[in-house]
C-alpha cells in the first residue's frame, strides 16, 4: 500500500499521522530504544541495561501502554502518543520538557510518565527539540511546554517558560499537522499547506517573516577560523564564544508564529529542522533550505539568506534533518528501472559517515548502499542516520558511539547496515534523537 502512495507523489504529514494511527491502534505496539542513555532518553531501568546507561541493541521500554501509535525523539528526551491521545515522556527534564516538575528526582526522569496538563486534549502527534516539547490536538491546535530563551515556545514576547502545556494562541484557526523544532527555531505546517515560523531567526533559518535577515556571529566566526586569519585557534575560539555571548543579549527572535514570506502562494508538504538549518518541501516537488551552511547542509550554491531552492536533481517525497546534515527520500533517484523505486539522498556534515556515502558533501547525492530497498522515511541525529523501508526494516549508518545504531557495537558504519536485532519485527516508525534512537514495532 505504501508503494502505491509513493507512486502518486508525496505523502502529506497529516496523512502520515493518520496512517500511523490507523495501522497501530487496532494492534498492540512496543517502543524500543537504543543508544546513549545518560539523560534517561532510553526509558530503560538499570535492571535491564545494567550498570552502564547505554543500550547497544533495540530494547523494549517497560511501563508504556500497548497502544502507542507514534513516537518522537528530542535531543535528549523522548515522547510517545497513544491511540487514546495521551502523551508519555521521559529523559532530560532540566527545562521542564517532560511536562512534569523539573525539581522531581532526577532518577525518576528516565521513567515514562503521562504529560500533565493535556487532559482535555486528544493528541494526535508530538514533537521535540532539546529544550521543549510540542503536541498537536485532534482539532489541529498546537500545545507547547518546556523552556527556551530563544522564543521557541511561540507563546508571545518574553515568554521563555511553560511548566505545563500551553496553547499557541497565534495559530488558533489554523489546523496544524506537523511541527519541526531546531536549536531555537520552529516551523509549523498547516493542513492547507501554509507554513509558519518563529524563534531564533539568525541566518534565515525560518525564512523571511517581516524582519531583516542577519548572519549569526557563530557562522561568521566559523568562516574566519577556517580561513586561517586568526593567529591562534584558541584565541579565535575564545573570541567566538565572547562575541556569541554578547550577541545573545540582543538575539534576533520572533516570539510568535508568522507566515514565511518566500513561500507565499506555494503549498508546503513537509518540513524538517536541523540544529540551525531548515528544509521545506512543497507539494510541487520544490525543495527549499535556509539557515547555517557551515557543513553544506543547505545543499545549494546560492548563498542568499532565507528559504532558497536546493540544488537537487531528484524529486523528494519526504525530508529529515540531523544536527548538521540533511536527508530526503526521493523518487526516481535510483539507477534501477523500477516504477516505484525510491532512494535516500543525503548532504551536509559527514564527519562520522552520517551521509552513508562518499563524494561531495555539499551536493545532494544518492546513498547507494540502500540499492534494492524501498525507503519510506528517514531520520537524522547528531551524527547518525536511520531509514525505514517498505519491508518494515530499519537500516542505520554513521556514528555508532553508545550503540545508537542498534547494531550491537559502538563502531561507526560508513554505509547503511540492516538492524538485524529487529528481524521478524514489523517496524512502523524509526526516529533519531541526537545520540539515541527509538523504533515503534507492531506485534
Amino acid at each position: 500500500m505504501m508503494s502505491q502512495l509513493l507512486k502518486h507523489g508525496r505523502i502529506p504529514a497529516s496523512d502520515l499521522c493518520r496512517r500511523w494511527m490507523s495501522s497501530s491502534c487496532s494492534r498492540k505496539t512496543t517502543v524500543m530504544s537504543f543508544g546513549d542513555g545518560s539523560h534517561g532518553a532510553l526509558g530503560l531501568p538499570s535492571s535491564i541495561i545494567g550498570m552502564g546507561s547505554d543500550a547497544y541493541e533495540p530494547t523494549p521500554i517497560p511501563g508504556l501502554p500497548p497502544d502507542v501509535v507514534t513516537i518522537a525523539a528530542g535531543h535528549f528526551h523522548s515522547l510517545a502518543v497513544t491511540s487514546e491521545g495521551h502523551v508519555w515522556a521521559w529523559g532530560r527534564n532540566n527545562e521542564g520538557q517532560l511536562g512534569r516538575d523539573p525539581l522531581s528526582p532526577r532518577e525518576s526522569w528516565s521513567e515514562p510518565k503521562i504529560v500533565e496538563g493535556l487532559n482535555k486534549v486528544r493528541v494526535q502527534a508530538a514533537f521535540a527539540s532539546g529544550a521543549i516539547s510540542a503536541a498537536i490536538g485532534g482539532d489541529g491546535s498546537l500545545w507547547v511546554w518546556g523552556s527556551s530563551k530563544r522564543g521557541q515556545l511561540g507563546l508571545g514576547k518574553g515568554i521563555t517558560n511553560a511548566a505545563l502545556p500551553s496553547k499557541v494562541e497565534t495559530l488558533s484557526g489554523e489546523e496544524i499537522v506537523k511541527v519541526s523544532l531546531g536549536w531555537g527555531h520552529a516551523l509549523a505546517l498547516a493542513k492547507n499547506g501554509n507554513l509558519f515560523g518563529w524563534g531564533y531567526y539568525s541566518d534565515g533559518r525560518i525564512g523571511n517573516i517581516g524582519r531583516e535577515l542577519e548572519i549569526s556571529p557563530l557562522e561568521s566566526n566559523s568562516t574566519k577560523l577556517s580561513s586561517g586569519e586568526e593567529s591562534s585557534a584558541i584565541e579565535a575560539a575564545e573570541k567566538s564564544v565572547m562575541e556569541a555571548m554578547e550577541k545573545e543579549k540582543d538575539m534576533p527572535i520572533i516570539w510568535e508564529p508568522g507566515s514565511v514570506e518566500e513561500l507565499h502562494g506555494l503549498k508546503v508538504a513537509d518540513v524538517a529542522c536541523g540544529l540551525d538549518h531548515s528544509l521545506v518541501l512543497c507539494c510541487d516537488g520544490a525543495l527549499f533550505s535556509g539557515g547555517s551552511n557551515i557543513y553544506g547542509q543547505l545543499g545549494r550554491l546560492n548563498k542568499d539568506l532565507g528559504m532558497q531552492p536546493v540544488d537537487i536533481q531528484f524529486r523528494p517525497l519526504s525530508i529529515a534533518s540531523g544536527l548538521g546534515h540533511s536527508l530526503a527520500v526521493c523518487h526516481g533517484a535510483s539507477s534501477e528501472a523500477i516504477e516505484d523505486a525510491t532512494s535516500v539522498v543525503s548532504w551536509g556534515w559527514n564527519r562520522s559517515s552520517q551521509l552513508g556515502r562518499e563524494g561531495p558533501e555539499d551536493i545532494p547525492k544518492v546513498v547507494e548502499g540502500l540499492a534494492g530497498e524501498t525507503p519510506i522515511s528517514v531520520s537524522g541525529g547528531r551524527a547518525h542516520s536511520l531509514a525505514l523501508t517498505a519491508k518494515k526494516e530499519v537500516w542505520a549508518w554513521g556514528c555508532g558511539k553508545n550503540g545508537r545504531l542498534g547494531l550491537g557495537s559502538s563502531a561507526d558504519e560508513v554505509e547503511p547496515m540492516l538492524v538485524e536485532y529487529l528481524e521478524g519485527c514489523e517496524v512502523i516508525q524509526a526516529v533519531a534523537g541526537l545520540d539515541h534512537s527509538l523504533v515503534l514495532v507492531a506485534e
